[in-house]
């Protein structure tokens, strides 16, 4: 009587900076959190992004960590090389600076995800990561008096998302809010949004790995009105200034 396997997903992480929600995926698959799944590599946009020393102290082998760099002319094609040589089958954007090629996305269709420390699309897009976001948010809600948002709840909310061809405009999957509180920094909204981040990108993982992903539908609450679009815009781009290396 034959016996019957359950085929593991083989995941690559894409990281440009500090790793830290990649390290967490790791040691969640490596502890079987996340069932039925391996670390088949983890690929930096930079070659000094912290996270590759994170990626080899936690057993990843260094033939597996790999750089490439996103100005190259091949990127597409070496990037979609590296993940197919390695037998990839499902990829995470884990602090991903790149806007990754069509045909990456292409060839994982629905087996790629990205994470935003933000909601979207209000303050998602192009530029819109890491600091940014959270000083666009801080800004956004103390430039505006009229705001529900501002006047009720103070919330943000952290994000697993599809990656399309534009800056985060796939499909959410997964949404959490994270309080904004009168005295907050972008220091401390950060510090409390990314264990959240973290934990989100597990629980996205573990359903990819049941076969159990849904799609959120749109957000019910409005979070920026057409009348404050100036102030909205301006938070963005003062963000951007503010935070030049993300």
């Amino acid at each position: 009587m034959g016996s019957i396997f359950m085929a593991r997903e083989r995941l690559a992480t894409l990281i440009s900076g500090g790793g830290t929600t990649m390290a967490e995926i790791i040691k969640a698959v490596k502890s079987g959190e996340i069932p039925d799944m391996e670390i088949a590599c983890v690929i930096s946009s930079k070659d000094n992004a912290g996270g590759l020393e994170k990626a080899k102290n936690l057993g990843v082998p260094e033939t597996d960590i790999v750089t490439i760099d996103p100005h190259q002319v091949q990127f597409s094609e070496k990037l979609l090389e590296e993940l197919r040589k390695r037998g990839v089958t499902v990829v995470t954007q884990n602090g991903w600076m790149p806007k990754t090629p069509e045909n990456v996305i292409k060839a994982f269709k629905d087996k790629i995800f990205n994470q935003h420390p933000g909601p979207v699309p209000e303050f998602g897009g192009e530029g819109m990561y890491g600091r940014r976001v959270h000083a666009a948010v801080l800004l956004y809600r103390r430039w505006t008096l009229s705001s529900d948002w501002r006047r009720n709840e103070h919330w943000t909310e952290v994000i697993a998302q599809r990656v399309d061809k534009d800056f985060d405009k796939g499909a959410v999957l997964k949404r959490v809010r994270v309080a904004v509180l009168p005295t907050d920094t972008v220091e401390d909204l950060q510090g409390r949004a990314l264990p959240v981040e973290h934990r989100l990108q597990i629980e996205l993982l573990k359903d990819v790995a049941k076969g159990t992903i849904k799609e959120l539908g749109k957000r019910q609450e409005i979070i920026t009105s057409p009348s404050e679009k100036l102030v909205w815009e301006l938070s963005k781009k003062t963000a951007i200034l503010l935070y030049p290396e993300g």
